[in-house]
């Protein structure tokens, strides 16, 4: 028997490109490994033959962010998720970033994945879902469709795990703006206990602000809503010499902020990641802006980066 050759630990890659934009996509999670606009990397992302560290540029769903103890209840039906952060003891960021999605369609500036989630113990409903990634002059777009296949109703919530990064900006010198007029308050577990407004303190960032020496892994909600009903996040060189936008359509009501201040190594507070969310964390547990998928129902949502210069 012939020994198989060995495959890169983020599985199959799919490059697009156009107009000077170029992403990769990956079989392990279906997600984004690279995107760069004229060389210039404006995600920090990760190299072909390491695994995806610390989600970056993940898809989240069923759930994103933490659901305490794993457990939770839905049509007064108790079940118990696989806590898969022990030392929080949660339940973390979906089932499908760990999965081998697969090859749909491929263009030379776009590439469909698609990934059918089974039932199983702590998530008894099956899932088809299925992603259209695209560059153009525009930037980076990531299109998303998630159907309930099965014949009960499926809670559902949905995220993306991007970190972003300016050429040669420190994260403490980038101007952040957060279009978000609330954010959750979190216990040592990092799981919500209470929602406070932002205005008049700290994590105040509707006008662009200095990060500074602000540690942030935080659900922000309440978002202010552009002309179309989506809203979008910016980071922008202090100097004035561009920076990126990130936007979601109207399905997506939360933005989580992270500056990688528990990753360790390099990628410590290298880059941040803006996650535009459905739901806020622990959601499953309070009902706070699930999705109920009806069977035979699907959801769609759209998200992209826009640098700007």
């Amino acid at each position: 028997m012939e020994t198989p050759e060995p495959r890169p630990l983020s599985g199959a890659q799919w490059t697009i490109s156009a107009a000077g934009h170029e992403a990769v996509i990956v079989e392990v999670g279906g997600g984004l490994r690279v995107y760069r606009q004229d060389g210039v990397e404006h995600l920090d992302g990760y190299a072909t033959d390491e695994m995806c560290p610390g989600s970056a540029g993940q898809v989240l769903a069923p759930w994103p962010n933490r659901i305490r103890d794993g457990a939770y209840t839905f049509n007064e039906r108790s079940l118990q998720l696989n806590i898969t952060e022990p030392e929080r003891f949660v339940a973390l960021h979906g089932l499908v970033n760990w999965a081998s999605w697969q090859l749909i369609e491929q263009r030379p500036d776009e590439v469909t994945v698609g990934y059918d989630l089974l039932p199983q113990p702590g998530y008894p409903w099956p899932l088809r879902l299925r992603t259209r990634w695209s560059v153009s002059a525009d930037g980076l777009r990531g299109e998303h469709e998630v159907t309930n296949v099965g014949v009960e109703p499926a809670p559902f919530g949905f995220s993306v795990h991007p970190y972003l990064q300016l050429p040669g900006v420190a994260v403490d010198d980038i101007l952040l703006r957060i279009p978000a007029q609330t954010r959750m308050v979190v216990d040592s577990r990092l799981l919500p206990v209470g929602v406070t407004k932002v205005a008049g303190t700290e994590y105040d960032y509707t006008d662009p602000r200095r990060i500074g020496d602000a540690t942030l892994d935080l659900a922000f909600g309440e978002v202010i809503r552009d002309a179309d009903g989506g809203s979008a996040v910016t980071l922008t060189d202090p100097d004035g010499n561009g920076g990126l936008r990130i936007w979601a359509d109207e399905q997506f009501g939360w933005w989580q902020v992270f500056t990688g201040d528990m990753l360790t190594g390099e990628r410590y507070r290298r880059s941040v990641a803006v996650e535009p969310m459905t739901c806020p964390p622990d959601a499953f547990r309070s009902g706070r802006d699930v999705i109920v998928l009806a069977p035979g129902e699907t959801w769609r949502g759209g998200w992209g980066i826009r640098p700007e210069n």
